[in-house]
């Protein structure tokens, strides 16, 4: 069990509850991996069983049909198998064979190439149910926000291949992108059955919005994992930042680091309150002011599913049973 004491945490959002086809969906994910030949190990076995995607995607979209509900943990489930290859494999560690690695999945994501290997196809497969009779200026949205997520690895690992620490300023807007939310977010808009104008995506106080909810996640994220990855030698993490830059103990860093994320969450209240004023000030009207509305309510649920995960998942609140996977190079997911 966790040896740090988790401050009390501001939650200004209540929860929306969580999917009842839950357990329908574990099922489906687990059902596509195998389908795609996707294979894993008895080590990343047991970590895929205690992350539980079924269980954030059913957070945060608990209002989801089933078919969306399916989709977008098959996303997340690709995900995670993402994030652990290169934050805690040795993949993360080489920056050329990251690089080589990321490249290509993001060929595939453009359209560039076709793909090659089970993680390429996986990725080419779930683009199509995804994509596939959405608007064009969303796929830009969509595509744009995932390389940028997918990119994030590899200036993680050039930052370690080179000894380098990133400024915890630095860092906060790194993991804007690193903790893959705004993939997400986009993704909200197809089971909220919304289209988003160029022109309401582009506000200030939207981009606020959003720049906070992926803010919030990733802070909690990195409280709750700091543990395990301490263990690991992992440096990319808000909580090992402020106790670097303060000094002082661990429990401080994260005492401090609960205080931010209470910060966090007030932004995203006041973000709300000057999406109504610009919103007004640019004349937002019908189906795209009710789109952004539509945003403002389900986002609240998404802050406080995503904050109910970290407190479940035993990926988080179990960091003894971590085990190290001792493969030494990519895994056969991502051989071409």
């Amino acid at each position: 069990m966790s040896k740090l004491a988790l401050p009390e945490f501001h939650m200004p959002f209540e929860s929306a509850g969580c999917h009842p086809g839950v357990e329908q969906t574990r099922q489906a994910a687990w059902e596509w991996a195998e389908a795609s030949d996707l294979v894993l190990s008895p080590v990343a076995r047991k970590k895929m069983i205690r992350t539980r995607p079924e269980l954030w995607i059913s957070l945060i979209f608990p209002e989801a049909s089933q078919k969306h509900l399916d989709l977008f943990c098959q996303w997340l489930f690709w995900a995670f198998l993402v994030d652990d290859e290169f934050d805690d494999g040795p993949a993360g560690r080489d920056p050329q064979v990251c690089a080589r690695a990321i490249a290509r999945l993001v060929d595939v994501l453009d359209g560039a190439r076709a793909p090659v290997g089970p993680m390429e196809h996986a990725l080419d497969e779930l683009l199509v149910r995804t994509c596939t009779d959405r608007p064009a200026h969303w796929v830009r949205q969509f595509r744009r926000d995932t390389a940028a997520w997918l990119w994030t690895y590899y200036a993680e690992a050039v930052d370690r291949a080179a000894g380098h620490v990133p400024s915890t300023a630095d860092f906060v807007r790194h993991r804007r992108d690193s903790v893959a939310m705004q993939p997400f977010l986009d993704l909200h808009e197809i089971t909220a059955g919304i289209d988003l104008p160029e022109s309401a995506r582009s506000l200030p106080a939207y981009i606020a919005l959003r720049n906070a909810v992926a803010d919030h996640s990733g802070l909690c994220n990195d409280i709750c994992s700091f543990e395990k990855e301490d263990l690991l030698g992992y440096e990319h993490n808000t909580v090992r930042l402020i106790q670097r830059d303060r000094g002082g103990t661990l429990q401080e860093a994260v005492d401090e680091a609960g205080i931010l994320l209470s910060r966090i969450a007030d932004r995203v209240q006041r973000a709300e309150k000057e999406l109504v004023e610009e919103m007004e000030a640019a004349g937002i009207e019908g189906l795209a002011r009710v789109a952004l509305e539509r945003c403002v309510r389900d986002y609240r649920g998404l802050v406080r599913g995503d904050f109910d995960y970290h407190a479940r998942a035993e990926r988080y609140t179990r960091p003894d049973l971590m085990e190290i996977d001792e493969q030494a190079s990519l895994s056969r997911n991502f051989a071409a």
